[in-house]
C-alpha cells in the first residue's frame, strides 16, 4: 500500500507534466488581462470616448497626488487597454506586466489601501510574467524577444 507521502509525491509529479510553465504563464497573461482590460472598458463609451464618470471619479475618489485628473483618467484607460492587449498576444510581456503592476501599486498606495487582497492576486498573476515572460505560447517567443527561448523547450 502506498503512503500518503508517496502518492502526495506522484499526484505533485502528475501536476508538474500536466501543467507546464507555459501553460501557467498563459493563464497568468490572460487572468490579467481580463481584469485589466474590463476595468479600461468600464471607463470609456462606444470605441474609445472616456465617459463623465470616469473623469469625475478621477477627480473624486481616485484623486492621485501629483497627476491631474484628467490625464490620469486616460492614463489609466488608454494603459488597461494597451496592456492587456499586448498580454493577450504576449507582446512585450514583461513590459505589459510591469506598466500593470504599477497601476496596481498606485491603486494600493493612494486609492484603494484596504483592498490589499484583491491586489495582492494582481500582483500573483504579474510577477510570474515578470520573472519569466510570456512563455512559449506568446509573440515574444516567436520573435525571438524571449531571453529564456531554450530553457522554456524544457
Amino acid at each position: 500500500m502506498k503512503t500518503l507521502t508517496s502518492l502526495y509525491s506522484g499526484a505533485a509529479d502528475l501536476a508538474g507534466r500536466l501543467l507546464p510553465d507555459s501553460l501557467l504563464l498563459l493563464v497568468a497573461r490572460f487572468g490579467a488581462a481580463a481584469v485589466f482590460f474590463l476595468s479600461g472598458r468600464a471607463k470609456v463609451e462606444g470605441w474609445f470616448s472616456i465617459t463623465d464618470g470616469t473623469f469625475d471619479l478621477f477627480a473624486t475618489e481616485y484623486a492621485l497626488p501629483l497627476i491631474p485628473p484628467h490625464i490620469a483618467a486616460y492614463a489609466a484607460a488608454i494603459s488597461e487597454h494597451l496592456f492587456s492587449i499586448l498580454l493577450v498576444l504576449g507582446l512585450c510581456t514583461r513590459g505589459a506586466a510591469l506598466g500593470l503592476l504599477g497601476m496596481t501599486l498606485v491603486i494600493q498606495i493612494f486609492v484603494y489601501p484596504d483592498a490589499w487582497p484583491t491586489h495582492l492576486s494582481w500582483a500573483g498573476l504579474m510577477l510570474p510574467l515578470l520573472a519569466k515572460g510570456g512563455g512559449i505560447f506568446c509573440l515574444d517567443y516567436l520573435l525571438g524577444r524571449s531571453r529564456d527561448r531554450g530553457a522554456e523547450l524544457a
